[in-house]
């Protein structure tokens, strides 16, 4: 649906851009910036790394390969996307911004991560928030930068979000066999 809008103009579009420049360079400089960078793969996956160490080392080798494959799945989907729609970015002449492989890359690698460590954590559900408020760091940093679109981050989390639910359905959660 939201590929639709940006591909044929739909009724959301409007909105979307207005928002977003009206929502860029909001913000303090340093902070959004930061919040932006957390969707880097030099920020993200060594964060995924260590949880795959420990997954792995903990017997959960299953999980910790289908979670590295998750991964490599974020640019295998999301470069065909920005070439299709090639969506020019808010603040650019430059195209190929949707969707949001940032945004994408963060919901993963702090999405898997958080799937391979909550088995081994006392409180699991301290793994699953620090997910979230990773990714909707990112997700913010990057329109208050002016670095994609609303629907941008919104489809990054579709992709993110599909692609770890089939992690969960596979991996059993993280958690060895038994």
């Amino acid at each position: 649906m939201i590929t639709w809008q940006v591909l044929a103009g739909g009724p959301l579009l409007g909105p979307d851009e207005r928002l977003g420049l009206e929502l860029a360079g909001r913000g303090p400089r340093p902070l959004t910036e930061l919040f932006a960078d957390l969707g880097n793969v030099q920020a993200a996956v060594p964060v995924l790394a260590c949880a795959v160490l420990v997954a792995w080392f903990r017997r959960a080798g299953r999980a910790a390969l289908y979670a590295v494959l998750a991964m490599a799945a974020v640019p295998a989907l999301v470069v065909p996307l920005k070439l299709w729609t090639d969506r020019q970015g808010p603040l650019t002449e430059a195209t190929g911004y949707y969707p949001s492989g940032h945004t994408t890359t963060a919901m993963v690698a702090y999405g898997a991560a958080a799937l391979l460590l909550a088995p081994h954590l006392k409180r699991s559900w301290m793994a699953l928030v620090a997910a979230v408020l990773l990714t909707a760091a990112t997700s913010a940093g990057l329109v208050l930068r002016g670095y994609h679109w609303p629907l941008d981050v919104v489809a990054g989390w579709c992709v993110g979000g599909v692609l770890l639910l089939a992690l969960r359905a596979v991996s059993g959660n993280g958690q060895p066999p038994k």
